[in-house]
């Protein structure tokens, strides 16, 4: 079923937030830099974050400031939604806001949690009280900041809960000849790495996550795109579905087109 679209980065909505997270200069604070060294960045092919925060224009200000740390960044507005992309994705943290529509963050961790999700969460919350922070992580949080917040701070404890030895190690998809790292973001086809694309590699990620089910055209334009209406009701999916089937050529896969609903990908 199709999910509702994520927020799209955006700018100028600071000042609409500027009571909720607090901004250095640049390089912001509470950085392992010593003084004169550039703020660390992050390598962003394999870190991947995702921001659950139904305050769009906080969201939309998070969003940018981790891009511009190397962040690899999703931004949903509700906690169903966050539930659907962290069963089709993995992330190295996953940022939720306690109080959010449909799910709270709350009921979204220990739901998580249930299932044996170990991704790492940072719940983010304007409640304060010690009774607020115990609830949250008893229900498995892995760490909590109250806001309002200062950005550099939600920096370091991103890094710090990086630095965490992960518990299990990211699923590697197989179909045919044809294996894919989600965290690496890398493919291969018996051992050597086809040239692919970051839009391409997004394509197929979700097909091989559907697998054997149908990626409706809506679900990979919300996937893949940063504008859900640059792909959904033109030709672009067709063209770039296109490049890859000739690009996985000898991957012991094919890629079918569902007449009216999507694509799916199987084994050849």
């Amino acid at each position: 079923m199709p999910r509702p679209a994520p927020p799209r980065p955006g700018y100028g909505s600071d000042l609409a937030v500027s009571e909720t997270v607090n901004w250095s200069p640049v390089p912001w604070v509470v950085c392992d830099a010593g003084p004169g060294d550039p703020v660390p960045r992050v390598d962003s092919g394999t870190v991947r974050v995702l921001v659950a925060e139904d305050d769009e224009n906080l969201a939309q200000v998070l969003a940018r400031g981790l891009r511009e740390q190397g962040y690899v960044v999703d931004v949903v507005p509700d906690g169903e939604t966050a539930a659907s992309y962290l069963r089709f994705y993995h992330y190295e943290v996953a940022v939720l806001d306690w109080r959010m529509p449909r799910l709270s963050g709350l009921d979204l961790v220990r739901r998580l949690r249930r299932g044996g999700t170990p991704t790492p969460v940072l719940m983010l919350t304007a409640r304060d009280t010690p009774a607020d922070r115990i609830a949250g992580l008893d229900a498995g949080a892995d760490d909590y900041l109250v806001k309002p917040f200062d950005f550099g701070e939600l920096l370091a404890r991103l890094r710090a809960l990086q630095r965490r030895p992960p518990v299990t190690q990211a699923p590697r998809l197989v179909i045919g000849e044809l294996e894919l790292d989600p965290a690496a973001r890398e493919a291969r086809i018996r051992g050597q790495r086809p040239s692919l694309t970051a839009t391409e590699l997004g394509i197929l990620e979700l097909l091989m996550r559907r697998y054997p089910g149908v990626a409706d055209r809506r679900s990979i334009a919300q996937h893949v795109w940063d504008e859900e209406a640059d792909a959904f009701g033109s030709n672009t999916i067709d063209v770039h579905l296109a490049r890859l089937r000739s690009k996985l050529a000898g991957a012991g896969v094919r890629i079918e087109s569902v007449r009216s609903v999507g694509y799916r990908i199987i084994a050849a």
